[in-house]
């Protein structure tokens, strides 16, 4: 039964990429400029922008060029950058590794905090601490990165003095260099993702607080401590893991903004730098890797989802 539903899921995760990956390719073609003429400038001839594009393939029908394209893609072959001449799979896994990093420091922060902070507000439901968690994370979550960012920096980078004000730590760094660095575009994220989050895990709390089989265990006499780690935890945390899962793939993907605000080498700046330059592989190629990662992550969510409540395994494995 949980193969059928691994099997299931994966399918439907392909489907999706394919469906994906005819969106981007749609959206690459639909973005201004010729690509010959961007790279060689305003000054040069038409015959050197034609020969320009019949050499990159960016002359032929579209129908061609996305066939020839995702069948790179499946062997992993996603071509070469128009703008910096070099394998996409090498600078897109580049800027994934950087990216990947600073995801894992501010995962590391947002994740436990939040989940505390939202069972905290739940258990203390109505008073003070209640209140303070989830109007300051939702106050913290409708402000964009760019003023929180810009904010962090001019206190602790600027001001105090305490934080380096860029992300990227000099070449040779070691670990905790890194991790200092990183630290303040880690606490913009966690910013971000704080309320969310907190508010999802506290309604998951306070509906399992109020269920049958919570009412139950206390009848029995169970202490209240083991009551909420068994029944209530078990079950509260099952709509926190499907949010972690889909906001870890905005921690890889959507950094557009911290990582440029930051002067960070990630994949969020190398897709923006891709679409300014109308480098169409890497666009494509790095939108299509970081909606791989998404679908990867949400598959591990439904796989723990499924793990901790068995019902919803046998309902999709039908």
């Amino acid at each position: 039964m949980m193969g059928r539903f691994v099997l299931r899921r994966f399918g439907l995760a392909l489907i999706t990429l394919a469906l994906l990956s005819v969106l981007v390719f749609i959206g690459t073609q639909l973005l201004p400029g010729d690509v010959g003429r961007r790279v060689l400038g305003p000054f040069a001839t038409q015959e050197s922008v034609d020969a320009l594009n019949a050499r990159l393939g960016t002359d032929r029908p579209p129908l061609v060029q996305y066939t020839d394209w995702i069948g790179g893609a499946v062997t992993g072959d996603l071509g070469d950058s128009i703008t910096f001449a070099r394998p996409v799979t090498e600078l897109v896994g580049r800027a994934l590794i950087n990216s990947a990093k600073l995801a894992a420091l501010a995962f590391v922060i947002v994740v436990p905090l939040s989940i505390w902070g939202g069972i905290l507000a739940a258990l203390r439901r109505g008073r003070l601490i209640d209140r303070l968690i989830t109007v300051g994370g939702l106050s913290a979550t409708v402000i964009p990165e760019f003023v929180s960012g810009i904010v962090l920096i001019l206190i602790f980078a600027v001001t105090l003095g305490w934080l380096p004000g860029t992300a990227s730590a000099p070449r040779g760094s070691g670990f905790f260099t890194q991790m200092r660095h990183l630290l303040l575009p880690a606490i913009c994220l966690t910013l971000v993702l704080f309320g969310y989050i907190a508010r999802i895990t506290r309604a998951g709390v306070i509906e399992a607080m109020e269920a049958d089989y919570t009412r139950t265990a206390i009848l029995k006499g169970l202490p209240r401590r083991v009551v909420i780690r068994r029944e209530v935890l078990r079950n509260a945390l099952l709509p926190t893991i499907a949010v972690v899962a889909s906001q870890m793939g905005y921690l890889i993907g959507g950094l557009v903004v911290v990582e440029v605000l930051f002067s960070y080498q990630g994949i969020g700046q190398l897709l923006y730098s891709a679409a300014q330059n109308a480098d169409f592989p890497l666009l494509a190629g790095g939108v299509l890797v970081v909606g791989a990662m998404f679908q990867g992550s949400m598959l591990l969510a439904d796989l723990a989802y499924s793990w901790l409540n068995p019902r919803i395994r046998l309902a999709g494995s039908g």
